[in-house]
């Protein structure tokens, strides 16, 4: 049976679960959901899902209210663990990872290199530590890895890339970065169906800036290349709102 996932920068889950999330989750029927930015230390499961035999692995920050990861899944795992693997290690619930029969599953939130760039060594060192994560987990099995990247890769997936060009999550240092990581045997999945302009899955909350379209495009589902094949759709729902971010969902088959 081919599995349905979904990534979602929900901006607080629980703001977006008075949005509409538990009917969106409802609707989707998608056998794993991966949510960054939370900002919540005690996720309660809605009775709606555990009745559906859904199960929720969470990794809080330190700091409340602030960043954090969930997965909500009905395929059962075998193993999780959240950071990099080590105890106390990265302490702003970024890295979750979920061990399936047959592949890992890694929901991240990377960090935002800030206005002033303030962050940017930090997140390229953050961005090292999850290829060299990755690199070790692909030895056993592929990998799967969601979530809100906060890069755009190229100019197709911004609105106005002349003008963002030393801003951050479209910085030379950043750009680059990704695409050493797709080198080194990843795959952004979206672009192997759509190669269009103008798809988007972050609009900043100005300047009625969805409704323009002025957006970025920063979340991914992004594979292994042994997964690849596997891959049988992978799209942004453009239309679901409830965030400053549009949700993305992927399809793979057996």
């Amino acid at each position: 049976m081919p599995l349905k996932l979904i990534s979602w920068n929900v901006n607080g889950i629980r703001a977006a679960f008075r949005r509409g999330l538990l009917d969106f989750i409802l609707k989707e029927d998608a056998d794993i959901y991966a949510f960054q930015e939370v900002k919540n230390h005690d996720f309660q499961m809605p009775m709606e899902l555990t009745g559906k035999g859904y199960i929720a692995y969470a990794n809080p920050a330190e700091r409340k209210g602030y960043s954090g990861t969930l997965i909500i899944t009905r395929l059962k795992p075998l193993s999780h663990f959240t950071g990099f693997g080590e105890s106390g290690d990265e302490r702003e619930g970024r890295v979750l990872c979920i061990e399936f029969q047959d592949f890992w599953f890694l929901n991240i939130y990377f960090p935002n290199s800030q206005r002033d760039l303030n962050r940017l060594d930090y997140k390229l060192e953050f961005n090292n530590r999850v290829l060299q994560l990755l690199e070790n987990l692909r030895k056993t099995k592929p990998v799967v890895i969601c979530g809100d990247m906060n890069v755009a890769h190229k100019e197709i997936d911004i609105a106005r890339p002349k003008e963002n060009e030393h801003n951050a999550g479209f910085t030379r240092e950043e750009r680059q970065w990704f695409t050493e990581f797709l080198d080194h045997g990843y795959v952004d999945t979206f672009r192997i169906f759509n190669s269009e302009a103008g798809q988007y899955t972050w609009w900043s909350y100005r300047f009625n800036a969805r409704a323009k379209n002025i957006g970025w495009r920063i979340d991914y589902f992004v594979v292994s290349s042994e997964m690849k094949e596997r891959v049988v759709s992978s799209d942004i729902l453009q239309d679901v709102t409830g965030s400053d971010h549009a949700p993305i969902r992927m399809v793979i088959g057996n």
